[in-house]
């Protein structure tokens, strides 16, 4: 019998050391990812009780809150109609689908729990008043990203665009837009009714994916806009504008049987020979297969770790896709990697910076969303300062890029009206047979100007596999700088 006993006490005395070893567990290591589990709706509530902190733009309310009745005391809102164009970057804070976008990555500062808002967290204490949450200025220009958002609405007149639109200011890496298309109205699914979760299936369901940021998360094959970074490798091999290029319509792939044509078969520059600077103003293909192994595979890749494609997310407060070369594994790879095909992979944003550093005479900035953060009294916690990432390549190179890209401007039909474009238009091929649709790109910069600009068009009406960078891409791009800088006169 005292057998019997001992060993349930035993047993009791084990099970009652592995629940307080579990208590300590859940109350010690797991209390911060069980605090900030989405499904925690005990949290949310407490969250919900506390005013959030405001996100703007240049003056422009993006997302604030608002005395609601119930049980739960303030309600997020999003302006209307204005708050579309900004989805994808804002994001939404929803009871029922917790957060996305800034609305995430910037939660604990916009509730208020940040330990840089200890302060006034005490202040609410001693005073007995409710903690309010911070506020998040963004760099983004209203009225950019309004135009590149009806842009890609707009589109080819068909219907709107899947794609995205990104806009920087070169001196200092401020994300002037992060337009991307298609996208939603946050506002839709603040409440739990039945309309806001079918709302949210047919989101998640949509093929063009409105819930993602096309300009910052979606990385493509660029196609020719990546011969600005081939080109700059070429200059610092030695080559020069004037150099000579083969004018052919089509090579072979080094170590291949594989041709590979200029657009559409034809010569560049009449045939025979020509120049790089005609080659480049043409987007021929083959010179630049042709003189990629004569780069050579380390020159190719540290010069686009240079201008940023190095395989690494830029960290700007929202969600993003790396940008790199890949894999360049033989001379047939660093051919078609030469011109954007292959393993290459960019986002807008990062095709964005890649014009903007031209621009900034060879200097990359990191790229930056956030402008400031302020206490709920406005002052001012945290302000970013534009950050240096390096010279990608030296000012004369850069100043002959600049001469180079404003050659392909001329040649793509382009133009502003007392503003001079350098650009470089892409057309990248991507899926099977003839009638696969490319990714269309485009990439320009105002010189002296201060504004630089990427699109990029996946897919929508109007179009085709005939579809390239100039012919909708391009007039997006226009139309956005123009607005930026009309606003900014």
């Amino acid at each position: 019998m005292n057998r019997a006993i001992r060993r349930v006490s035993v047993a009791a005395a084990i099970m009652v050391i592995l629940l307080l070893l579990q208590l300590t567990n859940v109350q010690v290591f797991q209390a911060n990812s069980l605090r900030q589990d989405p499904r925690n709706s005990r949290m949310l509530l407490d969250e919900y009780s506390r005013q959030r902190g405001q996100i703007t733009a240049d003056g422009q309310v993006l997302a604030v809150s608002v005395p609601a009745e119930g049980q739960i005391p303030w309600q997020r809102q999003y302006p209307d109609p204005d708050s579309v164009p900004f989805s994808p970057v804002v994001g939404y804070y929803s009871l029922q689908y917790s957060t996305a976008g800034l609305e995430s990555t910037q939660d604990a500062f916009l509730n208020g729990s940040d330990d840089r808002l200890w302060t006034e967290r005490l202040r609410g204490f001693l005073s007995g008043r409710t903690p309010q949450g911070g506020n998040v200025d963004l760099t983004l220009s209203p009225a950019g990203q309004r135009t590149a958002y009806d842009a890609l609405q707009r589109g080819t007149g068909q219907g709107p665009l899947v794609g995205s639109v990104a806009a920087v200011k070169p001196s200092t890496g401020e994300i002037l837009s992060l337009a991307s298309s298609p996208s939603f109205n946050p506002n839709d699914l603040l409440s739990g009714s039945d309309e806001a979760s079918q709302t949210m299936e047919n989101l998640t369901q949509d093929p063009g994916q409105p819930l993602l940021n096309h300009a910052t998360q979606t990385a493509l094959p660029p196609g020719s806009i990546y011969k600005v970074i081939t080109t700059a490798a070429a200059l610092e091999s030695g080559m020069t504008p004037d150099s000579p290029v083969s004018g052919a319509p089509s090579t072979v792939l080094p170590g291949t049987v594989t041709s590979l044509e200029n657009y559409g078969g034809s010569t560049c520059g009449g045939g025979g020979t020509t120049t790089l600077s005609t080659a480049f103003a043409l987007s021929c293909n083959v010179p630049f297969v042709e003189s990629a192994p004569q780069i050579g595979q380390d020159k190719f890749e540290d010069v686009a770790k240079r201008f940023g494609y190095d395989g690494q997310a830029p960290d700007i407060g929202v969600p993003t896709s790396p940008s790199g070369v890949g894999d360049v594994g033989d001379d047939a790879q660093l051919a078609m990697s030469a011109i954007g095909q292959s393993d290459v992979r960019s986002t807008t944003l990062q095709a964005a910076m890649m014009a903007a550093t031209v621009s900034n005479n060879g200097k990359r900035m990191h790229p930056q969303l956030i402008r400031r953060l302020q206490a709920p009294n406005l002052s001012t916690v945290s302000e970013f300062k534009p950050k240096e990432a390096g010279e990608a390549v030296s000012p004369d190179i850069a100043a002959q890029l600049t001469t180079l890209m404003e050659g392909s401007e001329q040649h793509s039909g382009g133009g502003l009206p007392g503003v001079q474009i350098a650009s470089k238009t892409g057309t990248a091929e991507h899926g099977e047979g003839d009638s696969s649709v490319p990714y269309t790109w485009y990439i320009a910069f105002a010189p002296g100007r201060d504004v630089a600009v990427a699109v990029c068009i996946e897919s929508g009406p109007g179009i085709t596999s005939d579809t390239v960078g100039a012919t909708v891409a391009a007039p997006i791009g226009r139309e956005v700088i123009g607005s930026i800088l009309g606003g900014a006169q």
